[in-house]
């Protein structure tokens, strides 16, 4: 056998050790939850996306949908209709009488946890069994602030929390709110290319949607959800060699 042949042969044997996770290939529309996050207005998140975004809905998405760990990844300016169904505690459940749905611009990930609600992997679910979560920037001006229905005598809270949605994928151009804006679209010029990427309508062609950056640069999807504990010996040998692979490559 090959050297070369034998490094592969090690590759492969970590891969299934370390339960390597590749990212989340999700439909078009599906089932989701959806958690909600404070940003600054005109904050630049991950993707690079302008300030003037942050003036209309946006929302993070949990980073193994995303496509990668850090800096912009496949969903970056991508638009989705979240329908907001139930919440995933409530006692007793509650439905609300009125089916209420805004239209995101990702713009953000967030980032994978081990338990967390944005802990979906192609291997497991998150609590509440959906794979992919959208942390919804709110509270927001482009949001009313009673976007997320309550019964606050009945429950003693406003806020449920966590709700399961229902996501369809639609084209900014004519969804989004902010679409006719121009200064809202797009990226960030002055970090540079190799820093955001935030396509105004992305359809999922190679021209006009952006990268993986942790595929780009070497960084596998690998993080503690993936590795069991405590860490046996072939664990440690496969992080080490994975490792030493990852730096030949830089």
């Amino acid at each position: 056998m090959s050297l070369l042949s034998l490094h592969f042969v090690v590759l492969l044997w970590c891969s299934n050790i370390l339960q390597i996770t590749a990212w989340i290939n999700y439909p078009a529309d599906g089932f989701a939850t959806i958690t909600h996050y404070e940003i600054p207005r005109d904050y630049i998140a991950s993707c690079g996306c302008t300030p003037s975004s942050t003036h209309y809905p946006t929302a993070a998405l949990s980073q193994m949908a995303y496509g990668s760990s850090r800096a912009y990844g496949p969903a970056c300016g991508k638009c989705f209709n979240l329908t907001l169904l139930h919440p995933v505690v409530a006692t007793p459940p509650f439905t609300p009488s009125v089916a209420k749905s805004v239209v995101v611009k990702i713009t953000d990930l967030c980032p994978l946890s081990d338990n967390g609600w944005c802990s979906g992997t192609e291997h497991k679910t998150n609590p509440a069994g959906q794979y992919l979560n959208f942390d919804l920037a709110f509270p927001s001006a482009a949001i009313p602030d009673d976007f997320f229905p309550s019964d606050e005598a009945m429950y003693g809270y406003k806020d449920f929390g966590v709700w399961n949605i229902k996501y369809q994928t639609v084209s900014c151009k004519d969804q989004w709110a902010g679409s006719k804006e121009a200064a809202a679209l797009g990226s960030v010029a002055d970090l540079g290319r190799e820093s955001v990427c935030c396509p105004a309508n992305p359809t999922g062609n190679a021209n006009d949607t952006c990268p993986s950056y942790s595929d780009q640069n070497g960084i596998p999807p690998i993080t503690s959800t993936n590795i069991a504990t405590p860490l046996s010996i072939s664990h440690i040998i496969c992080l080490a060699y994975w490792l030493v692979h990852v730096m030949l490559l830089q």
